[in-house]
């Protein structure tokens, strides 16, 4: 696929490629384990971000879930939780650099159960094929990618754990849609073309969100980053 590339693609590439390498730095650090809680490791993160990155804010409340609380979505609140043996821990952070807003989410295992690993490495491969699905399909809607990821749960012998899956970033603020118009967000039925541009003629630069869960077990993964390359 042929796609321009102007300066609030390069932009928001940077920002990813921050949140990339601030993800990168927490796993090197060993945060990550067995006897933190999440609101403890929610802070480290940020401490990082400020002290690495110079990170002045979030776009959005940043997420940290570990064990049955990565079945739960971003608008869930559930009660501070410390990570244990053996959890799936997962991270969806919106920091904004430079103006420009990334929206990164990883998924960790503390651990051996090879279903946790077998999870984390499926949710990135629905992830890459949900990017090549939208490079493939010049006309593709919001509506038919969502079904087309959900689908990929159900084939892998998951569930995908969200109404949604995914939304717009840009610049700071990123553009809405008026009242509750869920037309900006990759859901069930949207009928919104993905390569439509913005009010001005802009491209438009969507994320993808993968959540797949083992509501059963009790846990799951959730893997985000920017369609756009």
């Amino acid at each position: 696929m042929s796609t321009s590339f102007d300066s609030g693609t390069a932009a928001l590439l940077a920002a990813q490629q921050k949140a990339d390498a601030l993800f990168r730095e927490v796993v090197d650090s060993g945060l990550i384990r067995a006897g933190v809680s999440e609101s403890e490791l929610s802070e480290r993160i940020h401490e990082i971000a400020q002290r690495r990155f110079d990170l002045k804010r979030h776009w959005h409340k940043r997420v940290v879930r570990s064990g049955p609380n990565t079945v739960l979505t971003y608008y869930d609140d559930p009660p501070d939780r410390v990570i244990s043996d053996d959890d799936t821990v997962y991270l969806d952070f919106g920091p904004v650099f430079d103006h420009w807003e990334a929206d990164y989410g990883r998924t960790y295992v503390v651990g051996n159960d090879p279903d946790k690993h077998r999870l984390v490495a499926d949710i990135e491969a629905a992830f890459r094929a949900g990017k090549a699905h939208f490079e493939s399909t010049p006309a593709l809607t919001a509506g038919a990618l969502f079904d087309y990821v959900v689908a990929l749960a159900g084939k892998a012998g998951w569930e995908f754990g969200n109404t949604s899956a995914g939304h717009l970033v840009g610049h700071f603020p990123h553009e809405t849609a008026p009242g509750k118009d869920t037309r900006f967000s990759i859901r069930h039925g949207n009928a919104q073309d993905l390569r439509e541009p913005d009010a001005r003629g802009r491209r438009r630069h969507w994320i993808l969100e993968i959540h797949f869960v083992d509501r059963a077990r009790g846990f799951g993964g959730f893997f985000e980053e920017l369609l756009t390359t």
